[in-house]
């Protein structure tokens, strides 16, 4: 197996470890966020194929390590596979990444290699914003999450907390194609310990995600956590798929072939339904990242996050 060519620091460098890291607005948002911030640094991305062999990951972790320009990484889509391969070879590894077995950013602290697992505290920030504080307790309503990866657990975990007492979903849905990651799911959910019911389904073709959709009740979230739509073609629902009456439907992607989004778009005026991208959760989960690893303390709302997201969206309006 030949090294990967991985492009070393001529400066401090936050590295994006993704598939098609190129494509994403975060290569022309980070200068202007930088400049705003007073960062002299650079961003760089690191393109694996999904899943790759678990050499690969180790490769790319010993390359930040070693190199003092390499202030740390973003990771997304790879975060489980990544921590399954590399968790030995953190110095540090902070409770929730451990809780949920994946790494969404690594950083750099006092000469130590960290882990984080950020995605609970970026998607609480989204969810929080897009759906308000009560919109459990107004209505019955469930959670149903198409995805069983490191954003799946993320949101399930911040969704079910118990400290949000009431305002909590009824049922608890989630599904996936791929076995061991279900398995993996309820493994997790179950140290948990939330009281929500959890309904795990192996989803190998679209027609079980539409089944489960048909028996959310009115007002649940829907959420495609799946990757279909960005990092491969397609949704996890079929063109036949209707939603609950009043449901939220999210996409946690925000660029691509968007077909989740067109269909819930399609039925958004009859079923009176909110349609969410994943950008919100993008600006929040970037942020975090870099406060962590550049150690800053960067506001996650307020004027100072308002100019953050106004220099982000100025360049999504021109893409």
């Amino acid at each position: 197996m030949s090294s990967l060519a991985l492009p070393k620091a001529r400066t401090p460098t936050l590295y994006f470890i993704g598939v098609t890291t190129g494509r994403s607005s975060i290569r022309t948002v980070f200068p202007r966020w930088a400049e705003e911030l007073g960062l002299t640094a650079e961003l760089v991305g690191i393109d694996l194929p999904l899943h790759a062999p678990a050499e690969r990951y180790r490769e790319v972790v010993r390359f930040l390590a070693a190199d003092p320009l390499a202030m740390g990484a973003l990771v997304t889509t790879h975060k489980v596979d990544l921590f399954a391969a590399c968790a030995g070879m953190f110095d540090v590894v902070d409770p929730l990444a451990r809780l949920m077995g994946e790494v969404s950013c690594i950083s750099k602290r006092d000469g130590a290699l960290v882990c984080h697992a950020k995605d609970p505290i970026s998607c609480g920030l989204a969810l929080d914003a897009m759906l308000g504080q009560r919109h459990w307790t107004d209505r019955p309503a469930d959670a149903f999450i198409m995805g069983a990866g490191g954003s799946g657990i993320a949101i399930a975990w911040y969704l079910t907390q118990p400290g949000h007492g009431a305002n909590r979903p009824g049922r608890l849905i989630v599904s996936n194609r791929d076995r061991a990651r279900t398995a993996n799911f309820r493994r997790i959910y179950a140290q948990m310990a939330t009281g929500i019911d959890l309904e795990l389904m192996s989803a190998d073709s679209p027609g079980v995600n539409d089944r489960l959709l048909a028996g959310c009740r009115d007002g649940s979230l829907v959420v495609n956590a799946t990757g279909l739509g960005k990092d491969r073609p397609g949704s996890p629902l079929s063109a036949a798929a209707r939603f609950p009456r009043g449901a939220v439907a999210w996409d946690l992607n925000y660029r691509g072939d968007l077909v989740f989004l067109d269909q819930a778009r399609a039925q958004q005026p009859g079923r009176r339904l909110g349609v969410q991208d994943g950008w919100v959760y993008f600006l929040h989960g970037w942020i975090q990242v870099i406060a962590e690893v550049f150690h800053r303390d960067v506001p996650v709302s307020g004027p100072a996050f308002d100019r953050l997201a106004k220099l982000a969206e100025s360049v999504r309006r021109a893409r």
